[in-house]
């Protein structure tokens, strides 16, 4: 049998037709020389999912971590895997015809260990959240410092470093890129439709957890790497820390002034000031989209995001000095 170029493994937890979706875009693309294998990783799901994954001609592999994290499938996909790359999707996303191609000639370069595109969300209209969160996946092309979890690898650089770290519940791919870099590859960003992504965000419930699992992430992954020759939003954290810190003292000024005054003036002087805040974000955003409505969202967004992602830097802390670990933070 001969060896396939490229073994795409598809990640998913009951996807139900976004899956069915996912590995359909994947067969509808032209194959590269040398042929793709395709490889379903499912992590305990309850709607049948791997029995819709093999109906569709995937390779399917069933796994039980004790704790569930994305990780432990991308290692399991591309272990099993025997292609010379590996492209990682996630079940909710829909692959691009021409992103294969154009990723596989990039890496001609040697030196490039990982290739990523632009993924974008699919129905960026059905909600706030989704028309919001869309342009947080917007990234210039070139040379970056990390991925997503939509991206091809080289199997050989993956196996060089030991895959992905399973002891992380998020920020998976960005410590294992810091890991890469360190090796001399580098991860290139190329100007090419990679994904559409199916968030399917409809609650602020889920939009608040996914904010949460991104500041245990920050957390968790900038002191594993705070030593390290890539010390990955060790900076970040601070900022988050002091962004909160001037929201609530301009929250805490703004509503003393109102009690102590007995007017609400205070209050109003609080509103317009967040509200520039937004303006000044959306303007710095403006790169990102040409729409006025969806920047100024965005803007308002960047700002109240640091909320939630500083209190899951909190719970991280907390879990740590009680030498307890965090589950999975799911929002969908």
């Amino acid at each position: 049998m001969n060896t396939p170029l490229v073994s795409v493994v598809v990640i998913g937890r009951n996807e139900g037709q976004r899956l069915a979706a996912c590995l359909q875009s994947v067969q509808a693309i032209t194959p590269p020389e040398g042929g793709i294998e395709l490889i379903y990783v499912d992590s305990m799901s309850h709607d049948g999912s791997p029995a819709l994954a093999a109906s569709l001609g995937a390779k399917v592999l069933c796994v039980q971590p004790t704790r569930p994290c994305a990780a432990f499938g991308r290692n399991a996909g591309w272990r099993e895997a025997s292609g010379t790359f590996i492209l990682f999707l996630d079940g909710d996303t829909l692959l691009h015809p021409d992103f294969l191609r154009t990723a596989l000639a990039a890496m001609a370069d040697e030196q490039v260990a990982i290739v990523w595109g632009h993924r974008r969300e699919s129905h960026p209209g059905d909600s706030l959240y989704n028309r919001v969160l869309d342009l947080d996946w917007i990234y210039p092309p070139g040379i970056t410092e990390f991925c997503g979890g939509d991206a091809l690898m080289r199997r050989a650089v993956l196996a060089e470093v030991g895959g992905f770290s399973e002891d992380l519940i998020a920020g998976e791919e960005p410590e294992l890129c810091q890991r890469i870099r360190a090796t001399g590859k580098v991860i290139l960003h190329i100007d090419q439709a990679m994904t559409l992504h199916d968030m399917a965000m409809t609650t602020f419930k889920a939009y608040w957890k996914r904010a949460l699992r991104a500041g245990h992430a920050y957390a968790e992954v900038s002191q594993r790497m705070k030593t390290t020759a890539f010390p990955l939003w060790v900076a970040e954290c601070k900022r988050n820390a002091l962004h909160v810190g001037v929201l609530l003292g301009l929250l805490l000024m703004g509503l003393g002034l109102t009690v102590c005054l007995g007017d609400i003036l205070p209050l109003l002087g609080l509103l317009m000031a967040y509200s520039a805040l937004a303006v000044r974000s959306a303007y710095k955003a403006r790169w990102r989209s040409n729409n006025a409505l969806t920047l100024l969202l965005y803007g308002a967004h960047s700002h109240f995001q640091q909320i939630p992602i500083a209190l899951g830097q909190l719970g991280y802390w907390y879990n740590r000095l009680r030498n307890r670990r965090q589950g999975l933070i799911e929002y969908k």
